[in-house]
C-alpha cells in the first residue's frame, strides 16, 4: 500500500510524544528532524517538506499546544491537519455543468493507465452517481487505444464514440459532443491520445480539443509510482492547458506516496481521484483528511461504511442476520458473504482502515493470500446441495469425493469443515449471551 514507509516513520516518530506529559521546543525540534527525513524518503518534493515542517514547527511550539494538558496528542493533531491542508484540505468535487452534458477531458502521457481510467471514472459515475457517462476514443495514434476503449465499454455496457484512426481528434471531440447531446449521455469523457514525453504537437492538438469542446474538467492521469516525475508532469500539463484535477493512478502499489503529497503544493490542482487496484471499480474520490489518517495509522472508517454500503445487499443482511439467530447458516450463505465482502477490495486493505490495526500484532503486515480463499470456494463448490445444508452428513467418502472434484487434500476439506462447525458454535454463543442480556442476566461485554 501507498505511504506504508512514511506512515512506519511518522507513527514510531509521533508515538514517543503521546506518553510525555509535557513536549518543550527540543522534543518538537528532534520530532521534525524525524518527519523531515520521512517526507524525504517518501520522495516529497525538497521545498514542500521545507514549508510543511515549518508550519507545524510554528504551531507545534505555540503556547496553547505546550500548555495543553495533552500536549503530545496536540502536536499530532497539529501533524494530521497539515498533512490534510498539504493534500488539499478537503475532497474537492466533480464538476456538474448548468447544461449536459458535462464534458470531461482526460490527459497524460503514455504509460499512466489514461484509457482504463477513462473507463473506470465512467463506471464510478453510473454506479455512484447514477450518471450516462459516453466514452470518447480520441487516440487515433497508439493503435490499441481505441480498441481498447471499445473493449471496455462493452465489458461496463456503455456507449463508445468512436470515428476510426483517420479523422482528427479535434472532430471526434465534436461530433462526440453533439451525440452526446442527441442520445441524452450527461457525461462526455474524453479519452485523448498520450505520449512518452510532454512535446509540443501532444499539447498543441489538446489546446485545440480544449478550445472546441469548453471542456468543464481536464483530468490529468499520472501514475503515483513514478515519484516526482509524476510532479513534473504535472507541473507541465498544468502550465499549458490548466489542469483542474489529477487522477493517480497505482496508488496501492509500492509506492512512496511523494507524488500525492507533492502534487497539490506544486501545482495548486486537487488530486480528486485515485486508482487502487485492476479492476474497473478499483477507483475512488481522494478525501485528503481520511488520507491523513490512514498515514498516522488513525484509520479510515468512512470509506470502509462507504464500500461497505455500495457492496454489501441490505436484505440479504437481515436474512442472514435471521438465520445466525436461528443456526440455520449454510455453506451456500458463507459463499454469498464471502463474495460480497471481496467486492468491498483486497482484505488486507480493508483491515488497513480500521483504527489502530497497525498497532495490533500480526495485523500490521497481514497478507492475506487470495489463493486461499480460491481454494475454501472450490471446495465449498464441489458439495452437494444437501451437504452445503447439512454439513453434518458429510463422511469419510464424501470428503474424499470433494478433495478430488475442488482439488484440494483431504486435510484441507476437514480444516474448512473443523472451522465451519467452530464459528457456528460461536454464533449460537453469542446468541444464547444475547438472550441472556434480554432476561436480565449480566455478562460481559453485553451487560
Amino acid at each position: 500500500m501507498a505511504f506504508e514507509g512514511l506512515a512506519d516513520r511518522l507513527q514510531s516518530t509521533l508515538q514517543k510524544l503521546k506518553g510525555k506529559g509535557k513536549v518543550n521546543e527540543a522534543d518538537v525540534k528532534e520530532m521534525m528532524r524525524e518527519v523531515r527525513l520521512a517526507l524525504l524518503e517518501a520522495d516529497v518534493n525538497f521545498k514542500v517538506v521545507k514549508d510543511f515542517v515549518k508550519r507545524v514547527s510554528e504551531r507545534a511550539v505555540g503556547q496553547d499546544v505546550l500548555k495543553s494538558l495533552t500536549p503530545g496528542q496536540q502536536v499530532i493533531k497539529v501533524v494530521q491537519e497539515e498533512l490534510t491542508a498539504l493534500m488539499g484540505g478537503e475532497q474537492s468535487k466533480i464538476a456538474v455543468a448548468p447544461k449536459a452534458p458535462t464534458v470531461i477531458m482526460m490527459v497524460g502521457l503514455q504509460g499512466a493507465g489514461k484509457t482504463t481510467t477513462t473507463g473506470k471514472l465512467a463506471n464510478l459515475l453510473r454506479k455512484k452517481y447514477n450518471r450516462n457517462p459516453l466514452l470518447v476514443a480520441a487516440d487515433i495514434y497508439r493503435p490499441a487505444a481505441i480498441k481498447q476503449l471499445e473493449t471496455l465499454g462493452k465489458q461496463l455496457s456503455m456507449s463508445v464514440f468512436s470515428l476510426g484512426d483517420q479523422v482528427s481528434p479535434v472532430e471526434i471531440a465534436k461530433q462526440a459532443i453533439a451525440h452526446a447531446k442527441e442520445e441524452h449521455h450527461d457525461y462526455v469523457l474524453i479519452d485523448t491520445a498520450g505520449r512518452l514525453h510532454v512535446d509540443e504537437n501532444l499539447m498543441e492538438e489538446l489546446e485545440q480539443i480544449k478550445e472546441l469542446s469548453n471542456p468543464d474538467e481536464i483530468f490529468l492521469v499520472v501514475d503515483a509510482m513514478t515519484g516526482q516525475d509524476a510532479v513534473n508532469v504535472a507541473d507541465s500539463f498544468n502550465k499549458q492547458l490548466g489542469l483542474t484535477g489529477v487522477v493517480l493512478t497505482k496508488l496501492d502499489g509500492d509506492t512512496r506516496g511523494g507524488a500525492a503529497l507533492s502534487i497539490r503544493a506544486v501545482t495548486d490542482t486537487p488530486i480528486k481521484f485515485v486508482g487502487l487496484g485492476e479492476k474497473m471499480d478499483a477507483i475512488e474520490a481522494f478525501h485528503p483528511e481520511r488520507m491523513a489518517s490512514r498515514i498516522l495509522g488513525m484509520g479510515d472508517v468512512l470509506t470502509l461504511i462507504e464500500k461497505a454500503q455500495a457492496n454489501v445487499d441490505a436484505e440479504k443482511a437481515k436474512e442472514l442476520e435471521a438465520k445466525l439467530r436461528t443456526q440455520s447458516f449454510t455453506f451456500d450463505d458463507f459463499l454469498d458473504q464471502l463474495a460480497q465482502v471481496r467486492q468491498m477490495g483486497p482484505l488486507d486493505e480493508l483491515i488497513g482502515m480500521l483504527p489502530g490495526a497497525n498497532k495490533v500484532k500480526g495485523l500490521k503486515n497481514l497478507q492475506v493470500d487470495e489463493k486461499q480463499i480460491n481454494h475454501v470456494e472450490a471446495i465449498i463448490r464441489s458439495m452437494t446441495k444437501a451437504e452445503k445444508t447439512n454439513p453434518e452428513i458429510i463422511n469419510a467418502s464424501r470428503r474424499k469425493r470433494i478433495a478430488k472434484g475442488s482439488g484440494r487434500s483431504v486435510q484441507e476439506v476437514n480444516r474448512l469443515l473443523k472451522q465451519f462447525e467452530d464459528m457456528k458454535k460461536m454464533m449460537k454463543q453469542m446468541t444464547n449471551m444475547s438472550k441472556g442480556k434480554k432476561k436480565g442476566m449480566k455478562l460481559p461485554f453485553f451487560s
